[in-house]
């Protein structure tokens, strides 16, 4: 079983990563359509719509910025202090938070562009309502992210590569893997394509250029998300591999579609890079060097591998499950 303190880790180099750029995105958005923004900008409006309150350009940009940090890193703080329970709380509240203040910054330069004065900025209800909508999302998004690395109780293993099942009792054993680098890749573009989402939907940017950028920046956020992470789990039913963080898609075999199990050590350079790789070897997640947990599926001649950690002892209870189905 992997190290269950790495999850933590993981969530928390992507909670900082997602903190600081949104506070480049949020102080960059005024400045991008700078050129056509009046001095001052309406940054408040009354319950009918008049705006009522302003900011310079500056302002405007540095206050919403400082508000997403200064909110962001006590987050990042109760993680740290708090553990892993912490942390599945942690989602909800960055990506509900993110969203929302991202998108009221966007409504912001929206409602002021191409304005003389700050009091001809006008903020439709609809755009409001849309920010909210798009927030509440985010944070349902992350209650599900926070549930999936909620801390689970440790299943009872085998002590050793060799198991002896006794009649009745059943095993579980899982792993997980994540490749940072990944990671960071998707949630780059990931914020590259919320950049180009929040400029084609505020007019600043050629439709043509800004909708290449979102789909491209969209195509590759998704696939670099799949590819960054990886849960093995062994039980009764078989093999399970499950991508990303969402944990889908998944592969599955029952136990009795496995011929066989073996732990092996593999590098990127063997298997042709990373991610998810097709070479001579046969297929193989690869996120990071070292030990893989390589299973043969009856009548395949092609082998599956997958890069996790105790991998020996995976192979160890799938083969012990075939011994068992044998006799």
């Amino acid at each position: 079983m992997t190290d269950p303190a790495r999850a933590p880790h993981t969530g928390r180099r992507l909670g900082a990563a997602w903190a600081v750029g949104l506070t480049a995105l949020i102080a960059a958005l005024p400045w991008t359509a700078a050129g056509r923004l009046p001095d001052r900008l309406a940054t408040h409006w009354s319950g009918g719509g008049t705006p009522n309150g302003s900011m310079p350009l500056w302002a405007a940009s540095v206050v919403p910025a400082a508000l997403w940090a200064v909110l962001a890193g006590a987050v990042l703080l109760s993680v740290r202090r708090g553990g892993a329970l912490a942390a599945g709380r942690a989602a909800p509240a960055l990506l509900f938070g993110g969203v929302l203040l991202t998108g009221a910054q966007a409504s912001v330069v929206r409602a002021n562009v191409d304005r003389e004065h700050w009091q001809q900025a006008h903020q439709p209800v609809g755009w409001v309502v849309g920010v909210v909508v798009a927030a509440l999302l985010a944070g349902a998004v992350g209650v599900l992210l926070g549930r999936r690395h909620r801390p689970a109780a440790a299943p009872a293993g085998p002590a050793g590569p060799v198991l002896d099942l006794p009649e009745g009792e059943r095993l579980v054993w899982f792993s997980h893997t994540a490749n940072p680098w990944l990671l960071a890749l998707a949630a780059g573009f990931g914020l590259a394509a919320v950049a180009a989402a929040l400029a084609l939907v505020g007019g600043l940017a050629p439709a043509g250029p800004g909708w290449t950028l979102l789909a491209v920046s969209t195509v590759v956020a998704v696939a670099g998300a799949v590819c960054s992470s990886v849960r093995a789990r062994v039980s009764e039913r078989g093999l399970e591999v499950a991508f990303g963080p969402f944990g889908r898609p998944v592969r599955r075999w029952a136990a009795d579609e496995i011929e066989s199990a073996r732990a092996e050590h593999r590098t990127a350079a063997q298997v042709g890079g990373w991610g998810y790789r097709l070479s001579s070897l046969g297929t193989t997640v690869m996120l990071r060097g070292g030990e893989c947990l390589v299973v043969r599926i009856r009548g395949r001649a092609a082998e599956f591998a997958v890069s996790v950690d105790d991998a020996e002892r995976g192979a160890a209870l799938l083969n012990a499950l075939n011994s068992r189905r044998a006799h």
